[in-house]
């Protein structure tokens, strides 16, 4: 028994299995991106009527603060951890620690709120062996919008803060 594609070829005269020729190859399909590619019909609704594309999902930016807590640790093994977590994770605004919690500033980019939330929930675990973090838990996180998170800062503070990833004991 011979397995693989069929070959249109015809041997001694018989009938030939039909197959599909290197030009009818067939078609995949994938998830629709809002891009109409040449040769390809516009879709119904779409630019056809004159109206514009459907837009795109985009993705906003959230300020996250994410609190830990668990047993004592030295202090210099906290922030040791919590530097490398600022740099592995390029968002990091601040972070303040003690020897039983701490609190992570960061931005997360994400579609919609409980994105930004599923990414932040993820990322003391995530990073807890590659950063070398406390073996604590997550104890709160709140999630904000930019434009609240600004509004804050120019009410309770004046300017937004100027110095990045910086890591502060309590």
């Amino acid at each position: 028994m011979r397995r693989g594609r069929p070959v249109a070829q015809s041997r001694g005269g018989g009938a030939s299995r039909t197959c599909r020729t290197m030009t009818e190859e067939r078609r995949l399909t994938s998830v629709n991106t809002g891009e109409q590619h040449a040769g390809e019909p516009a879709e119904a609704g779409a630019a056809a009527d004159g109206q514009a594309p459907p837009e795109r999902e985009t993705t906003r930016m959230w300020h996250i603060t994410l609190s830990v807590s668990g047993p004592v640790v030295p202090l210099s093994e906290v922030r040791r951890g919590l530097e490398r977590l600022a740099h592995d994770h390029p968002f990091l605004l601040t972070s303040r620690y003690a020897d039983d919690h701490a609190e992570i500033r960061y931005c997360e980019e994400a579609r919609d709120l409980h994105d930004a939330a599923a990414l932040a929930l993820r990322l003391w675990g995530e990073h807890r062996s590659t950063a070398k973090l406390p073996p604590w838990e997550i104890v709160a996180l709140e999630v904000i919008d930019r434009g609240t998170y600004h509004n804050r800062m120019t009410q309770w503070h004046g300017l937004t803060p100027t110095s990045p990833a910086a890591v502060h004991p309590y």
